[in-house]
């Protein structure tokens, strides 16, 4: 659930990643504070630094719509970020918790939806963006994708992601920056525990979950090297499924004549035929699997 004092560390943080030129006020030579002071911003918001001052120290938790409106242009906040700011000032109702709690189960029919898709690599996600389904052809892309990893933990904490996302470093702040737009929206312990773990143990997440980035992105382009077929540039696409809370549907494919979509037909026939000792079958954990915590066993992420 979000707190003031995540507001006001929102806040705080955005605050200090602008700098006076970005917002049109002469830098001077006397800056004693990183980004804008709380006077500037306060004035650039048109509301009483006394009150920005509340906002930030967690003083105040109901600020108006007028003043988050006011505070988003302030700040140059995207759209994805406003929503989160708007997120961060409304408490959640006290039932979120108990939902969040049930065990989730994907729907029998969407199950048989992606097993109809030999060729294209389709999970499902869940809260706490352990995997709760997936198609064989996707657990042929990364033994990472099969259900009951978790993605996330496995995208900062297993070595063999670095080398399976060329594009590793890209791929991590999207999925921070994916995780901060909808972590406020999702009261699960688990996903909480979770970020609690990475942020002890990654160096790399802390780092971009303090830079308090947000954004909804739900479709782009992932760059992999698979062992078996070489380097796969691939298009992907996050579905929020209705009826079901915090399930995202996330599908992999290459555009038709491209050496990318040549590969992935080859992968979708070793997935079909897989030779004795080239890994875990589809649907089978690796045997590097961690036990089960905060959200799921051990293992890959996304983008």
């Amino acid at each position: 659930m979000a707190t003031a004092s995540e507001l006001g560390a929102y806040l705080r943080v955005r605050r200090e990643r602008l700098r006076p030129e970005d917002v049109g006020l002469p830098a001077g030579t006397r800056r004693r504070v990183p980004g804008l002071r709380r006077e500037e911003v306060a004035l650039l918001a048109g509301i009483s630094v006394e009150y920005y001052l509340r906002l930030e120290q967690g003083r105040d938790q109901h600020p108006s719509d007028q003043v988050l409106d006011s505070l988003a242009r302030a700040l140059h906040l995207e759209p994805d970020a406003q929503t989160y700011l708007r997120t961060l000032a409304r408490p959640r109702r006290p039932a979120a918790r108990q939902t969040a709690a049930r065990p989730e189960r994907v729907s029998p029919g969407i199950r048989s939806l992606i097993d109809t898709w030999p060729t294209t690599p389709a999970l499902v996600a869940g809260r706490s963006l352990t995997t709760l389904a997936a198609n064989p052809v996707a657990v042929a892309l990364s033994p990472y994708f099969a259900p009951g990893v978790n993605t996330l933990r496995a995208a900062f904490l297993e070595p063999e992601m670095r080398e399976f996302y060329r594009d590793w470093d890209a791929m991590t702040a999207k999925t921070v920056a994916y995780l901060r737009s909808v972590v406020a929206g999702v009261d699960d312990p688990r996903l909480l525990e979770l970020i609690g773990e990475l942020s002890l143990h990654s160096e790399r997440f802390r780092t971009l979950w303090a830079r308090q980035d947000v954004r909804l992105k739900t479709s782009g382009v992932t760059l992999l090297r698979h062992p078996q077929v070489g380097d796969l540039d691939l298009s992907y696409e996050k579905l929020t499924l209705p009826g079901a809370s915090g399930q995202v549907l996330i599908t992999y494919h290459a555009r038709p004549g491209t050496d990318s979509y040549e590969r992935l037909q080859l992968l979708a026939h070793l997935a079909e035929r897989p030779e004795p000792g080239e890994g875990p079958a589809p649907g089978e954990r690796p045997e590097r699997a961690a036990p089960e915590s905060a959200g799921g066993p051990r293992p890959a992420a996304r983008p």
